[in-house]
């Protein structure tokens, strides 16, 4: 999930950063830029204040001389200064003062555009933006104006390298705080998305040790939002019914059957009594004595089943190849008796984690069963593999195998297949085996054997289990 939840946060947080930041990085070219003009536009002033006196009419041509030789100096103090082109023109565009000299206004463009709006009394608009990859230069013009009227434009012309390159510094500047942010808000998506999916890792591990069998498995309900912390405390209260539950089931399983076991046994007994009054070979009496023999087996079957989901396994590390062949060993005497050719294969030293009671009892009803369904003449074959982190004994058999849809439900409780309804057994065999090696991590798998029969799958970790 954090998978899929992360790239959203990151996105939608970069989102953010971008609107924020390309409003600011707008921002700081704007107002370098201004502060670049409103300089300029205080170095006009200044410049049209000394031409006023230049062209003054007060009768003294050296007077007039020496400020126009002051205006000159200034001009080219400012333009070597500072890299500005400047002057002051007259309203025929001829030069009354520039520097450097022969620096005449430009005939198009912008320049033309703010000598024109100075000549008619108004300060040149803001010229265009100028922005770092470009190489643009930045033109204002001031009037010079004496006693109402307009007699000299003040025109400079300025580059604009260094406030691009101000520019140019700031953005990178706002980039660096913006991936600085964004570094930092990754980081909190992290621990955010952390601390919010933590809670539901935990409920999706416990559910799925719960699906598993281990009914156990509880929600440590610690940290997170506020919803999952009540959500894992109504997990643990469902789990706790649900385990009390089938707890009670179990009990109740396991004590039906131990109280119906004794009047049972003296119904036989007083069964064996009343045929010892009846003619010998009574088929009334051998049904009631096989229908009541049957009746035993399946309540025996299922006390073994309330036991065996209820107890814990005895985990050991076991030598699987030698308890198969131990099991082998004691079914072939009934496989001969049968017909049936018992054969053991593949791996003979192999290991794997299991309760050696739980692991012999599953073998001994897969066998029990391909013996039961295998007929005279055929094979049955026990294999020994090793495959990956699991160990596994495979029992294929022979016999008339099963449909897809019998597949799918062999293994459950009392469940037959109709047409071998007059084979002994109670139906439980395999659903005890099922829960024998579940309860130390094995599993029991089923599918057809070509060209026909059943192939059943026994498998054992074979690394220690975690508790």
């Amino acid at each position: 999930m954090r998978t899929r939840l992360l790239p959203l946060l990151i996105f939608l947080l970069a989102l953010v950063l971008v609107a924020f930041g390309f409003p600011l990085a707008l921002s700081v070219a704007h107002a370098q830029q201004q502060r670049v003009v409103v300089d300029r536009i205080d170095d006009t002033a200044r410049f049209a204040a000394l031409a006023q006196f230049v062209t003054a009419t007060d009768g003294d041509d050296t007077n007039s001389a020496e400020r126009l030789t002051t205006l000159e100096e200034e001009l080219a103090r400012y333009s070597s200064l500072y890299g500005i082109d400047a002057g002051v023109f007259f309203r025929n565009g001829s030069a009354m003062a520039s520097a450097p000299k022969g620096w005449h206004v430009p005939a198009k463009g912008q320049g033309q555009l703010a000598f024109q709006e100075a000549l008619a009394g108004r300060r040149s608009h803001d010229p265009a933006q100028v922005w770092p990859w470009q190489r643009g230069r930045l033109v204002v013009a001031s009037p010079v104006v004496r006693e109402g009227d307009v007699i000299a434009v003040v025109v400079t012309d300025s580059p604009t390298g260094g406030m691009r390159s101000n520019t140019l510094r700031g953005w990178l500047l706002i980039v660096a705080g913006e991936l600085a942010a964004m570094l930092l808000a990754v980081g909190a998506a992290f621990r955010l998305t952390g601390w919010v999916l933590r809670p539901v890792r935990v409920l999706d591990a416990v559910t799925h040790d719960i699906a598993t069998g281990r009914m156990n498995s509880r929600v440590a309900a610690a940290g997170g939002p506020p919803e999952l912390q009540r959500l894992a405390r109504s997990f643990n209260e469902m789990a706790d019914n649900v385990e009390e539950v089938l707890d009670q089931q179990r009990a109740f399983v396991a004590d039906a059957s131990h109280q119906l076991r004794n009047p049972l046994s003296a119904l036989l007994l007083r069964i064996e009594l009343l045929a010892l009054e009846l003619p010998e070979g009574n088929e009334e009496i051998a049904s009631v004595r096989t229908e009541g023999k049957r009746l035993a087996q399946v309540l025996d079957d299922l006390l073994g089943l309330a036991l065996a989901e209820h107890a814990a396994a005895d985990l050991r590390l076991t030598d699987i190849g030698a308890l198969a062949a131990e099991r082998i060993a004691a079914w072939r005497p009934l496989a001969e008796d049968r017909g049936v050719r018992l054969l053991a294969d593949g791996a003979t030293a192999a290991t794997g984690w299991a309760d050696p009671v739980a692991l012999s009892s599953a073998l001994d009803a897969v066998i029990d069963n391909a013996l039961k369904f295998t007929p005279a003449g055929e094979e049955v074959r026990v294999t020994v593999a090793v495959e990956g982190a699991r160990t596994g004994v495979t029992v294929t058999d022979h016999g008339p195998g099963l449909s897809d849809e019998e597949l799918g439900r062999i293994g459950d409780r009392f469940w037959r297949a109709g047409r071998h309804q007059n084979v002994k057994g109670s139906g439980l065999g395999l659903s005890i085996s099922r829960a024998l090696l579940a309860a130390g991590g094995g599993t029991i798998a089923y599918a057809h054997h070509e060209p026909h029969g059943l192939r059943v799958t026994v498998t054992v970790p074979r690394a220690q289990p975690e508790p």
